[in-house]
């Protein structure tokens, strides 16, 4: 073993992470020995070059850095404090590094009694506490603790790479940094308590267990309404509403990988989150349901039955045929839109129903692809917009679909779609014989299919394409929506260019109306999950007592990720609730799902329970407000708040963080550069306050070629011209400074002997001039 310990690093117990750890730290030039009993884990670690010890006593002894690991807290006697434990080699000024799957609380206490025990060796001493350190009275050191969540990254940034999330007092942060961050690719450090790791395990391990249940949940329900699962997979994987869970487990799902002892491992931990939510009085009602939906899971599988596959058992719990769906024939939704789009029929004038920010976005789209639209919305300001980007006006839903080959609807809700189609002055009454009509409102399915058959019965051959869109606003506006589209194929011709112009993914779901909604309603019912499950993690994280900025870059690179965690948390710890999308929305959204699975006798509880939330939301009074104002309800239930300010830096670390003090006084170098320099400095200010700052300097407020060769005959080594540029636009401002630039050069070609520099300075600079600025001179 090595004689100096600073370079030595010892294990306790080893795993498939702990092996990559010894590794990097090998990498970097350290000394690192084990003690495993498991022979294969210590053979690979041989294999790196590492040195095997007999107890855990000897793994510690004559190091600077000890990693135990741990799984249970029953483990601690032995490994550490046992007649061979750890504690017994270890040198007092050597910090352990705990990487453990047990509650923060037992790191705690852990940390306590190692404090304890190395205090019990000496029989006479006075403890002084400061700044959370304990010191003896013989300067004796103690042992250092930092406690660590180490994991694979799972963003694209950080993909199967080490991550590893530590805490623990200042000093023995300090200790195990070097460390800590040989052995990963990123590291996160929260100083202060020992127990962040332990807390930030427990609140991914609460999204992966929510996000588990909400994708079983979405493959049932779709299912159920008929949409092939892998066409599910496909679309929502690069949807809102995707998440790391969904992408990766669903796969595994459908092709029968997934056994049932999965679902044993995440009730036991999500048991434990519940028992620590408990005793902190702090509900978990997602959490709570994927626990008790598991639980249900668990008790469909006989105790001998090895084979059961998860597929299997899911089909038990919600009885839905997932291996047979998963099973059937396969078709390319993106493909039967190619198809569909090469077969399209011309299209002359469209008319367009719902002029809102989803709807006006797509209505001038269209226009600036050269469609003749008609626009109506009930809002007049909108009207006016409208006309004043080209677009046709109508003052009636009836005349905004006369004449017209197409009619698209992008009103809120089904009671809308109503009542523009077949209520007072409504479309149906105008629109001519043989045209389609496009509704993108996300609706339910069952209103799609009954709205077809009436459409058929009026008996005017009006074609009907269910086609939910998703993207937002800005997508909108740009022609690059997802949209989902299904119907007879007479209307997906009909309207094929209409919905290529409007889209960047374009997909034609089989099965007729309704199939399009039967997808953007499975998506939606993830997307509200996500939202709704990253205000309860965040709340939880809050509850927990851990920086919640941290807390959302941790997850954003761990399995609790998802879209709209990573698009909406950030709104939640901001404070800001300015609603993109409202609240609102996913009432009604939701709404839909409820609805469906009550009419198909599909019983899905964390879509029901994220609905109530919502709709608890909404009863405050917030449902105006941003849909992640939903986070406001843990909020108002539990006093916590999620906002995360960020940190005030500590005053040492600035002062640490600038530059060294100049050895030497710079004025006389500065000086004589500037007497030895030629050149005349021309310095071009776009408000007076510059002209403030210096003395004895010449400031003109023209700049015409007179006046500057009269400068320049003056010799000086500076002059200011006052430019009062600041309120100009960029344009402006640009055309400005060529001016006074081709004024000075004229002028000093009239001097002999005058060579000049160019200097702007002033804030129009940094609000937007400076590239037009530097171009020109």
């Amino acid at each position: 073993m090595a004689s100096n310990h600073q370079g030595v690093v010892g294990f306790v117990n080893l795993d498939d992470l702990s092996l990559d750890l010894a590794a990097s730290l090998l990498r970097s030039g350290y000394a690192v020995q084990a003690f495993e009993i498991y022979d294969p884990l210590i053979t690979e670690f041989l294999k790196l070059g590492g040195i095997r010890c007999p107890s855990p006593m000897e793994a510690g002894r004559g190091v600077a850095a000890l990693i135990v690991l741990i799984s249970n807290a029953d483990q601690i006697n032995d490994v550490i404090f046992g007649n061979e434990g750890a504690l017994k080699g270890l040198p007092k000024d050597a910090v352990i590094i705990l990487h453990s799957t047990i509650l923060p609380t037992y790191v705690q206490n852990l940390e306590k009694r190692l404090t304890g025990n190395l205090h019990l060796e000496i029989f006479s001493f006075i403890l002084l506490w400061f700044s959370g350190k304990c010191a003896l009275m013989n300067d004796c050191e103690i042992a250092y603790l930092v406690d660590v969540y180490v994991s694979r990254g799972m963003s694209e940034l950080l993909d199967g790479k080490v991550m590893i999330t530590s805490s623990g007092r200042s000093d023995a942060i300090a200790r195990a940094r070097p460390f800590l961050s040989a052995m990963c690719e990123k590291l996160y450090v929260f100083e202060g308590k020992v127990g962040a790791g332990s807390k930030i395990k427990m609140v991914n391990e609460l999204l992966e267990g929510i996000h588990l249940v909400a994708s079983l949940e979405a493959i049932s329900l779709g299912v159920k309404v008929g949409i092939h699962p892998w066409i599910i997979y496909n679309i929502i994987s690069n949807a809102a509403g995707n998440s790391w869970v969904f992408k990766n487990h669903v796969p595994n799902l459908l092709h029968g990988n997934t056994k049932h002892h999965f679902l044993s491992t995440f009730v036991q931990k999500l048991g434990t989150i519940l028992g620590v939510a408990k005793s902190l009085t702090f509900p978990l009602p997602l959490l709570a349901v994927a626990h008790q939906q598991l639980i249900l899971g668990s008790s469909h599988v006989s105790g001998d039955d090895d084979s059961a596959t998860l597929a299997k058992v899911w089909e038990k719990v919600l009885g839905v045929g997932i291996t047979d769906a998963a099973n059937a024939e396969m078709y390319n939704p993106e493909q039967l839109a190619n198809q569909i789009a090469c077969k399209s029929s011309p299209v002359n004038r469209i008319g367009f129903i719902g002029l809102g920010a989803m709807g006006f976005g797509m209505a001038t789209h269209l226009l600036r692809s050269n469609f003749c639209v008609l626009g109506y919305d009930a809002y007049k300001p909108t009207l006016t917009r409208f006309s004043e980007v080209g677009g046709l006006v109508c003052n009636s839903p009836a005349e905004a679909s006369k004449d017209v080959d197409v009619l698209i609807i992008m009103v809120t809700n089904e009671a809308q779609a109503e009542s523009v189609i077949y209520g007072d002055l409504g479309a149906v009454s105008a629109l001519p014989s043989g045209a389609s009509i496009i509704l993108s409102s996300t609706v339910s399915p069952g209103f799609v299919s009954q709205l077809e058959q009436r459409l058929i019965n009026d008996g005017k051959n009006l074609k009907l394409v269910d086609a939910p869109v998703s993207g937002g606003v800005k997508r909108a506006a740009m022609g690059t929506l997802t949209i989902m589209a299904s119907g007879t194929d007479e209307a997906l011709k009909s309207t094929g260019l209409v919905l290529a112009a409007l889209s960047e993914k374009l997909y034609i779901i089989r099965g007729g109306c309704g199939a399009g909604s039967g997808v953007k309603m499975v998506n939606q019912l993830l997307a509200g999950v996500h939202i709704a499950s990253g205000a309860e993690a965040v709340a939880f994280g809050a509850r927990l007592g851990i920086n919640t900025r941290m807390l959302f870059d941790v997850i954003t690179n761990s399995g609790g990720t998802s879209w709209m965690f990573e698009n909406r948390v950030p709104h939640m710890l901001d404070g800001d609730y300015t609603p993109y999308s409202a609240l609102d929305i996913f009432v009604k959204d939701l709404g839909i799902v409820s609805h469906e699975c009550s009419s198909h006798k599909v019983p899905l509880h964390i879509a029901t329970v994220a609905h109530q939330l919502f709709l608890s939301g909404s009863a405050a009074g917030w449902g105006r407000q941003d849909d992640s104002g939903v986070v406001k309800v843990y909020e108002t239930l539990t006093g916590v708040i999620v906002e995360g300010k960020l940190p005030v830096p500590k005053k040492e670390v600035v002062l640490k963080s600038l530059p060294s003090e100049w050895p030497l006084d710079p004025i006389d170098d500065i000086q004589r550069l500037n007497q030895n320099n030629s050149k005349i400095l021309v310095v071009l200010d776009d408000d007076p306050t510059g002209t403030q700052t210096v003395h004895d300097i010449e400031v003109l407020t023209e700049w015409t070629i007179e006046s500057l060769i009269a400068q320049f005959r003056k010799i000086p080594k500076c002059f200011f011209i006052l430019t009062n540029s600041r309120s100009l636009s960029s344009e402006k401002a640009s055309a400005l400074i060529k001016d006074i630039c081709r004024n000075l050069h004229t002028a000093a070609t009239s001097v002999e002997n005058i060579d000049y520099s160019v200097v702007l300075r002033g804030d129009s600079t940094l609000r937007g001039h400076f590239p037009e600025a530097r171009i020109r001179t």
